[in-house]
């Protein structure tokens, strides 16, 4: 069972490279019980593609999401909050 949920969505922009892509993870349950860590990475607009890790237990998969995190960071991804849509 997921202690505490896990979610990333980052992004890296350059116009000058004509570059936007995002990045994407979670660790989740599946159907089984078993703790995933799912990735999603793709140019910003498509449906980019995923991936999928399975573990044997949470803190195998904290420490995978942890690592690639620092990778992104140091690749420029910054992690983008999506806040409560304006009101009218």
């Amino acid at each position: 069972m997921i202690t505490q949920p896990y979610r990333l969505y980052a992004e890296r922009t350059d116009a000058s490279k004509n570059m936007a892509r995002f990045y994407s993870m979670a660790i989740e349950p599946n159907l089984f019980g078993e703790t995933c860590l799912t990735r999603c990475w793709g140019r910003i607009g498509t449906r980019g593609q995923t991936m999928c890790h399975h573990f044997a237990s949470e803190r195998e998969a904290v420490v995978l999401f942890l690592d690639l995190l620092r990778q992104k960071r140091r690749r420029g991804y910054s992690a983008v909050v999506h806040g409560p849509p304006p009101h009218d």
